[in-house]
């Protein structure tokens, strides 16, 4: 079929047909071998005429490993061959330890592509695709392969997979049938479901970062007072002498800040009651006895205005509230994690908004009210079943719940957040992104627990954010760059490439392309993704569903994979339209 090199350029080398040489047109994208002076240069056939040839160069074979890359190209006089299996084996994978299936090769009969298990699940790694085009298929698959080798049992791996439809349950839920050792775990967003399997997130394991986005924080001044919020709420949850006098010093602080101001004394009585009407304690609300000297008061009757616009009892007044006043609690702090609720955590943002130094500036109590007001709507509103965890764990503990079901390991762990907003899902993520960051981190032996996030719809979460700037770091872009050496591994699964944050996509080290079609995708995909080039591009462009082109860290050469159909197949298919219609007779 091959005649001689006609000429060479930096990347293609042009090979005559000779006449009457039929055409064979099934070796489009094929591998061929360049034999020259005991080398051998790998090249892919780029394009096929009836009189040429175009062969583009990959790289070399070098005491039967491949090296991509050439430096020297072959001479004209160089032989050029179909490759053989046992080269076809050192390009795309052969059995052995530490590899498995990823899927056949449609160019090759269908021959077995093999991969590096390390070289794909120790780095990020991204699926792309139309909608319809095989991405969820691909990845139930994946993962489906990961526990059929019947050489490898995967039983410490934790693969958590964020759901935006609910479309893996059905991929997964029977793994045990697999191997007894093998465990399918779910959380959902449905209410409906047994108690046990409804999402809950324990609210004391949340950073005031994770509040900040869970309350849509605006600003760095509302951080702090988030801050001074979960300060508050371990402090009056502990239910000690030092909790009862710490609530006692703030109201008594807010009323003294009240009354040495220069209202009138109507409008510090309205303060000081609006006060009460918010925070109070046996000590302070408006029928607490108060002592004089020989005489007794209720609180509220101290403040009765006399015809001369003033406060008779002020003496008394001033007294008792100075009397709680313990300058030294302003630097005390908690020196344990308490259980706490929703409701807990409202009224230590109640004592928050009457602490000293918010009553004296305007824009901080106004910024402070806005967080009362989203907090209390999250505490009465549809997604507070999801914060309210019944009893006291630690994130350790937490973690160790995740991944087990019965006492026993569970490897694939779904959430299904199917039934909330894509606000709230997007904070679930980020939430337990984080998380599983700072749980990883304090592991005494570095990525001893590996983790994998599969975010469904990735689009939705991993963007380019406020965070950065209310937070100094975007949860999803950390881990991108700092994740790998813990262990904590991204794998993004998405139809919209370009609406992804840039600093996550170029941590990424694997690709599996799907069809896409949309020109910005394939725009951004060429000019984002690293050793791409526009045939690769161009590849996958007219490629048929559960068909993708592989590249990257974990591939040799970028190519072409059929992903058999997994078994049992995920809840991600096409409305059956002709069926639905008819009506039954």
């Amino acid at each position: 079929m091959f005649g001689k090199i006609i000429y060479l350029t930096d990347n293609l080398a042009h090979i005559e047909i000779p006449e009457g040489t039929p055409v064979a047109e099934n070796l489009m994208n094929m591998h061929v071998i360049f034999e020259d002076d005991n080398k051998k240069i790998v090249g892919e056939v780029a394009d096929i005429d009836s009189k040429v040839v175009k062969v583009r160069f990959l790289g070399e074979v070098v005491n039967g490993k491949f090296i991509g890359g050439v430096i020297r190209k072959p001479t004209l006089q160089a032989k050029l061959r179909v490759i053989t299996q046992e080269e076809l084996g050192i390009l795309i994978g052969t059995e052995g330890a530490g590899t498995m299936q990823l899927g056949v090769s449609p160019l090759y009969n269908d021959y077995p592509i093999r991969i590096n298990i390390n070289d794909l699940f120790s780095n990020h790694f991204a699926v792309f695709g139309n909608t319809g085009s095989g991405k969820s298929c691909g990845v139930a698959r994946l993962l489906q392969n990961v526990f059929y080798d019947p050489n490898f049992v995967p039983f410490k791996s934790n693969f958590l997979i964020f759901d935006a439809y609910g479309e893996y349950h059905n991929a997964f839920k029977d793994i045990n049938k697999i191997n007894p050792n093998y465990n399918f775990k779910y959380y959902t967003t449905n209410k409906t479901a047994p108690k046990e399997n409804i999402l809950s997130i324990p609210l004391w394991l949340l950073s005031v970062d994770d509040y900040a986005l869970l309350l849509q924080a605006e600003t760095h001044s509302q951080v702090s007072i988030i801050e001074s919020m979960l300060k508050y709420v371990n402090i009056f949850m502990s239910d000690d002498d030092v909790s009862r006098r710490y609530c006692n010093h703030i109201i008594a602080k807010a009323m003294m800040a009240i009354l040495f101001t220069n209202q009138t004394s109507a409008s510090k009585k309205n303060d000081v009651f609006a006060v009460l009407a918010t925070c109070t304690t046996p000590e302070f609300n408006l029928e607490t006895t108060v002592q004089g000297v020989g005489y007794t008061r209720k609180f509220r009757d101290l403040f009765i205005i006399d015809t001369a616009g003033q406060f008779p009892e002020s003496n008394l007044m001033v007294e008792y509230i100075s009397s709680f006043i313990d300058e030294k609690l302003d630097t005390y702090e908690p020196k344990t994690v308490k259980y706490f609720t929703l409701e807990d955590l409202e009224k230590a943002l109640a004592f928050t908004l009457i602490s000293e130094g918010l009553l004296k500036n305007e824009k901080m109590y106004n910024e402070a009210v806005t967080l009362k007001v989203r907090l209390h709507d999250l505490t009465i509103g549809e997604n507070s079943v999801f914060l309210r965890y019944p009893e006291f764990v630690t994130l350790e503990n937490y973690v160790a719940k995740l991944i087990s079901i019965n006492g026993h390991k569970a490897q694939i762990i779904n959430f299904n957040l199917e039934e909330v907003d894509d606000t709230f899902a997007k904070t679930v993520t980020k939430i337990y992104t984080k998380m599983l960051f700072d749980f990883t981190k304090k592991l005494s032996v570095r990525a001893s627990i590996p983790f994998h996030i599969f975010l469904e719809e990735s689009h939705r979460y991993v963007q380019n954010d406020n965070d950065k700037f209310l937070l100094g770091y975007n949860i999803f872009e950390r881990v991108a760059k700092e994740g790998r050496k813990y262990g904590l591994i991204f794998n993004l699964i998405s139809q919209r490439p370009v609406e992804i944050s840039d600093t996550v996509i170029s941590q990424v080290s694997n690709f599996l392309i799907f069809k896409m079609n949309h020109p910005r995708d394939l725009e951004y995909i060429e000019k984002m993704l690293p050793n791409i080039s526009k045939e690769v591009v161009e590849k996958q462009k007219s490629l048929q569903p559960g068909t993708c082109v592989a590249f990257g860290k974990a591939f040799k050469i970028p190519m072409i994979v059929k992903m058999e159909m997994p078994n049992p197949e995920p809840y991600s298919s096409n409305c059956d339209v002709f069926n639905v219609w008819q009506v039954k007779r």
